[in-house]
């Protein structure tokens, strides 16, 4: 009974995450730019991804639009240092949306110059998108949240920017690991309100987390009509 029940719930959620995927069924590398004022300016809803640097962001991009290599994977961390647009269209071919993929923070064996600069990029993005209707923000399932990440979710709501805090390589983790990572992460968050939604476990390698990422997005498209 358990076994069929769990069968069930499987092919519900498979059916979900394929109706997300239809809305958005291609996506395309638009450009990397130094500054906002140089990217597209085609009115369309943007959701950002940001997190440390080696936190996984390629891979969930990829993992999302089921593509191997539309965003670049580096074994370098702090690789990524421009404003990355990818745009992504319905069956219709009408592109709806843009994800951007923001410069990582953290320990990039990089000068402390340039990471100030790669910090006030991203500011700049952030408060001067009118178009900005979500931030998923990535934290390493291995290592929890941490000041930097507490520090970024409260300036995001300083703002009054909507949260969807991903725990990326959740394979690398035991089962029990998973759920009581999720509940440290949520004890912590929880006290920021309905504005953060609630962890989701990502996994790049099996797709694990997709779903619920594509529900969030799809809901903060909806927040646009």
């Amino acid at each position: 009974m358990r076994i069929r029940q769990s069968l069930i719930r499987l092919a519900f959620y498979l059916i979900m995450a394929r109706d997300y995927w239809m809305r958005f069924g291609r996506a395309r590398f638009v450009g990397s730019y130094p500054d906002y004022k140089q990217a597209p300016r085609l009115g369309l809803p943007e959701i950002a991804i940001g997190g440390r640097s080696n936190v996984g962001k390629s891979s969930l991009i990829n993992s999302l639009v089921n593509r191997k290599k539309l965003a670049q994977i580096s074994k370098t961390p702090g690789k990524t240092r421009l404003l990355i647009f990818f745009a992504l269209s319905g069956q219709n071919e009408k592109e709806e949306l843009f994800l951007v993929d923001l410069p990582g923070y953290g320990y990039a064996r990089v000068p402390e110059a340039i990471r100030r600069s790669w910090g006030t990029l991203v500011e700049k993005y952030i408060e001067a998108s009118q178009h900005l209707k979500g931030f998923i923000l990535l934290i390493d399932s291995r290592r929890g949240i941490e000041d930097e990440e507490l520090q970024l979710v409260e300036y995001l709501l300083s703002l009054d920017k909507k949260i969807c805090p991903v725990l990326t390589k959740s394979d690398k983790l035991k089962r029990s690991q998973g759920s009581e990572v999720v509940k440290k992460t949520m004890d912590i968050l929880g006290r920021f309100g309905e504005n953060v939604h609630y962890p989701i476990l990502h996994s790049s390698k099996n797709g694990r987390g997709n779903m619920p990422i594509w529900r969030w997005m799809s809901e903060r498209i909806s927040d646009e009509s």
